[in-house]
């Protein structure tokens, strides 16, 4: 941290984490329940979705690689932030060293960073699957696509690095309470007694960057997808393709729409309500991590297959249980 010599400036070793900062008590109860059943889905959704494609070969491709490294962003993020606010408000223990806070702070933003790149790149793949079918085998290897993943995880990292440094150089003022559910470069800023334009400008050019990037590309890669399907295909495959690039848009704005709106608000200062602010926060951050197994993976015709063949072989081995003799002499 920078050393000022500011009176009322102190070295914090702890924060507190507030969660919905202006809810009475009485509403703990259900928050915690909500946000206990959004790890759980996400961890029963995106752990099914990396084992069906890590012990299944014929799913080997480019698209399930990329599903998987989703769902392993996806997973990580959640049990990083989750847990903690969990047992904040089932044991009251809101506390989290100053060290870990940053900590969370990076992998908030690198794993944040790294949903945003490689959604993209699943809008990339389907624009050359549908747009360019017959050179999809030879631009899409799975070696290109291992390639382009390591690459936006190691990007990412870097951008979650630099907010991570650049945040703990914040020196914090006589208050240790973060009105979030995780700690943020925008929750940590808050509690600044100096000024930080700088670091708040910084961090808003590498949101805007990481945010609309993607997201650009990603609605110009749909709008061809569906004008590349009506050119060619007929009324009822339209309307199937056009249901589909919906359902993906739908889960698409959920995530950066929101994400945007709230950068902005902050760097314009418009005030708002801090519970809004946070359920925002939520609802941007956990149900994209619930809902994209469904909609990207476990909707796929190959991963409905497989999840029925598997669901097949147990209900074979329910009905014809092998019995064991067991002979005592």
């Amino acid at each position: 941290m920078i050393h000022q010599p500011m009176a009322n400036w102190t070295r914090v070793s702890e924060l507190i984490l507030l969660g919905f900062p202006g809810l009475d008590e009485s509403f703990d109860v259900p928050i915690s329940i909500g946000l206990f059943l959004a790890y759980i889905i996400s961890l029963f959704a995106n752990a099914t979705v990396i084992l069906l494609i890590a012990f299944n070969r014929h799913l080997n491709q480019s698209m399930y690689k990329i599903m998987v490294n989703l769902a392993v962003s996806d997973l990580l993020f959640d049990t990083i932030t989750l847990p903690k606010i969990i047992a904040k408000y089932w044991f009251s223990a809101g506390s989290i060293p100053y060290c870990v806070c940053i900590l969370q702070l990076f992998c908030v933003h690198f794993l944040g960073s790294v949903d945003a790149f490689i959604i993209m790149l699943m809008a990339l793949d389907r624009y050359i699957a549908i747009c360019y079918p017959l050179r999809y085998s030879c631009i899409m290897t799975n070696r290109t696509t291992c390639i382009l993943c390591c690459f936006f995880w190691i990007f990412a990292g870097a951008i979650g690095a630099v907010t991570a440094i650049l945040d703990s150089t914040v020196p914090i003022c006589n208050k240790n309470k973060i009105k979030g559910c995780f700690c943020t470069n925008t929750a940590l800023t808050a509690l600044s007694c100096t000024d930080v334009t700088f670091v708040k400008q910084l961090a808003f050019g590498l949101a805007m960057f990481v945010l609309l990037l993607p997201f650009t590309f990603i609605i110009f890669s749909y709008v061809a997808i569906i004008k590349a399907i009506c050119s060619r295909d007929h009324c009822e495959n339209w309307r199937k393709t056009f249901y589909t690039c919906a359902t993906h848009l739908l889960v698409i704005g959920l995530y950066f729409i929101p994400r945007i709106f709230v950068y902005i608000s902050n760097q314009v200062q418009l005030i708002l309500d801090e519970d809004l602010n946070v359920l925002l926060l939520c609802l941007y951050t956990f149900v994209p991590h619930m809902a994209n197994p469904v909609i990207y993976c476990l909707r796929t015709k190959e991963i409905r297959k497989t999840i029925g063949r598997f669901i097949q072989k147990i209900i074979i081995k329910v009905k014809n249980p092998i019995s064991v003799s067991v002979i005592v002499n």
